[in-house]
């Protein structure tokens, strides 16, 4: 594996296009997509500070959709959409009004785990908009969780990047396997976040 494959940017990598994809890619995929752009940024394939604000967009526009839907929707449209998706998210009108009324009583704290707990991202922040939570505090707390979760996942990805470029320079002959044990460690890295978050989520159970 040669150092100069990696660090050559394609036509469409560091350009428009190529962080329009990432931007798609981390709508979809996670904080984990963040850490890969970061990996890829460590090699000059596209631009860091660029990844950091890709991410940053990346979760706060799904933040505002999903908080208009709950603002704007009918009480009747969300009762029937969380009836007959809400197995996806293990969400029901129960566990909806409950988070209605937990941001009636904690909204910051309650914001905090939502965006933190990714199967109760969607109906939580739906959840936001239903219980009119104030449009200026919602977007307050909603950049004061990403920005850290970004720079985490961007700094996570970038240093795991310019390791293995490290290691690349002196063991070029190894490359493949380190490569394997990078992946390994973004899948425990992953893993370490799902566990991460589901304490969280049991946690979220006991506000009071």
């Amino acid at each position: 594996m040669d150092i100069a494959s990696i660090s050559q940017p394609t036509s469409w990598t560091d350009s428009p296009g190529g962080y329009f994809l990432m931007f798609i890619a981390m709508v979809l995929g996670g904080p984990a997509v963040t850490s890969a752009g970061a990996f890829a940024a460590a090699f000059g394939v596209f631009n860091i500070w660029i990844v950091f604000l890709v991410s940053i967009i990346s979760n706060l526009v799904p933040d505002a959709l999903w908080y208009a839907i709950g603002f704007l929707g009918r009480e009747h449209l969300i009762e029937r959409l969380v009836k007959k998706y809400g197995r996806y998210f293990k969400v029901n009108n129960e566990k909806m009004e409950w988070l209605e009324k937990l941001y009636d009583d904690h909204v910051a704290k309650t914001l905090i785990f939502v965006k933190l707990v990714p199967l109760l991202a969607t109906p939580g922040l739906i959840a936001a908009g239903v219980a009119r939570v104030p449009i200026r505090k919602y977007a307050s707390w909603s950049i004061i969780v990403t920005l850290p979760t970004s720079l985490i996942f961007l700094i996570l990805g970038y240093y795991f990047g310019a390791a293995y470029e490290r290691i690349l320079h002196y063991y070029t002959a190894y490359g493949e396997l380190f490569a394997i044990v990078i992946l390994i460690s973004f899948f425990i890295i992953s893993y370490a976040y799902r566990k991460f978050t589901k304490k969280l989520a049991t946690k979220i159970e006991h506000i009071e």
